[in-house]
């Protein structure tokens, strides 16, 4: 299905005679167009970009949409804005398919498309327009296509997900029929949270290797509650299978959703793959979901992203989605475990992730104000330091003294006994699990 796009993109290349460029609606790279001609307009700053790094910037994007591409029906010109990055006009052919755009083809233009009538304002368009609108007409529903055989394998991929383990091995079978003989590869779940869901969200998966689907899906779902624990398993049976009021919800991801992408491996100690994929996908101006506050007091994390534990059985990846989410929330709450981490190198996050969301202790409540911030740092440098003092002044670049001090108000406002293992171990916990 690429040669056709390349084929498509080639032809509108030839009638138009200027270097075209495919973009899906997200602005990342499927095709581009080859052209004989002066090299500095074919090697355009941003047509340049888009094809080494298969992506355009923000601003290019911000200037672009400016335009009122996303609406478009007919041609349009875009001018240069050099503030942007956009040194060259071009003219942009929108790529759509039953009313639903699903990208843009760019074409550069350096003046001898300048009388090119494009059918704006109910004149009829050249000829030439024609004939490429009807070239990016047979993109669309090609991308269309791709986008339903995509959001099938989703469809498949987030009812196993969220399923309960009763329907766990019919869930499997099916997703195992969808991906045919990749189902026998070494997998991974991929988590990138939060993930921005558009109404009517049907565009295709980007071209990378090894991507074989990807779903949407709440910051808690069936997977997440089952990782609850047993006493959510042992207060909810003894409720009737209902969840009991005293027992919390599973703590999320500041309510929004995440993306979780299934890729194949070549092995299962071979990752390159799933990491090109969480670094792309990361790069999404659908990443960031509008970056909502996380935490306490209204923080704003960014965004992360996960991996999960390499599987070959289908019926495992619910645990492997939760193992990738819960390492991408512990990459948004510690800047050093990402942007991409791993569940095996998140190290109490494994345990903190999974517990039922609940109010901070009361102890340490008052620590966890913006108003005692550098004390809370502090204790928690003084913790992850293990207790040492000297260590954690280096870490803090502060004198033993100011360590000191700070961490008998620490105690002074907690309650806490910092020289009893309990207390330390109370306040340690909270102070991590804030950070989610």
């Amino acid at each position: 299905m690429r040669g056709d796009y390349q084929q498509l993109v080639d032809e509108i290349s030839a009638a138009l005679g200027a270097p075209a460029t495919l973009e899906d609606r997200d602005f990342g790279l499927i095709a581009f167009g080859a052209h004989e001609g002066d090299d500095d307009l074919v090697m355009d700053p941003v047509r340049t970009r888009s094809i080494l790094q298969r992506r355009s910037t923000a601003a290019v994007r911000a200037w672009f949409e400016a335009f009122g591409i996303a609406r478009a029906k007919t041609a349009l010109r875009i001018p240069p804005d050099p503030a942007a990055g956009v040194f060259r006009g071009r003219i942009c052919l929108p790529v759509r398919h039953r009313g639903i755009v699903h990208g843009y083809v760019w074409l550069l233009d350096d003046g001898h498309l300048t009388d090119l009538e494009l059918g704006a304002g109910g004149a009829p368009p050249d000829p030439r327009i024609e004939q490429a609108m009807e070239s990016a007409a047979g993109i669309g529903a090609l991308l269309a296509a791709e986008a339903r055989a995509g959001a099938e394998l989703g469809d498949l991929l987030r009812a196993l997900l969220v399923s309960r383990p009763a329907e766990r091995t019919a869930a499997a079978a099916a997703l195992r029929d969808g991906l045919r003989s990749a189902a026998d590869a070494p997998l991974m779940v991929v988590a990138v949270t939060p993930w921005d869901v558009p109404e009517a969200d049907h565009a295709p998966l980007p071209n990378l290797p090894g991507l074989l689907a990807a779903c949407a899906l709440p910051a808690a779902n069936g997977a997440a509650e089952e990782a609850a624990g047993p006493a959510l398993a042992t207060a909810s049976a003894a409720s009737g299978g209902r969840r009991p009021a005293s027992v919390p919800p599973p703590r999320a991801t500041a309510g929004a959703p995440s993306l979780a992408a299934l890729v194949r491996l070549r092995s299962p100690s071979t990752l390159a793959a799933a990491r090109t994929v969480a670094e792309h996908l990361l790069r999404s101006p659908r990443a960031g979901g509008g970056l909502a506050p996380s935490g306490t007091e209204g923080r704003t994390l960014p965004v992360a992203a996960g991996l999960g534990t390499p599987v070959r059985d289908l019926a495992a990846l619910p645990t492997a989605w939760h193992e990738a989410l819960a390492a991408a929330r512990a990459a948004r709450a510690e800047p050093r475990l990402g942007p991409v981490a791993e569940w095996h190198a998140i190290g109490s996050y494994r345990l903190l992730t999974g517990l039922p969301s609940a109010e901070p202790d009361t102890a340490v409540r008052p620590l966890l104000t913006p108003a005692h911030s550098e004390l809370a740092r502090t204790a928690e440098v003084f913790l992850d330091c293990a207790g040492q003092a000297g260590r954690a002044a280096q870490a803090l670049g502060i004198h033993r003294q100011t360590l000191y001090y700070r961490l008998g108000r620490v105690e002074k406002l907690t309650g806490l006994d910092l020289d009893q293992g309990g207390d330390r171990l109370l306040l340690h916990m909270a102070l991590k699990t804030a950070r989610l």
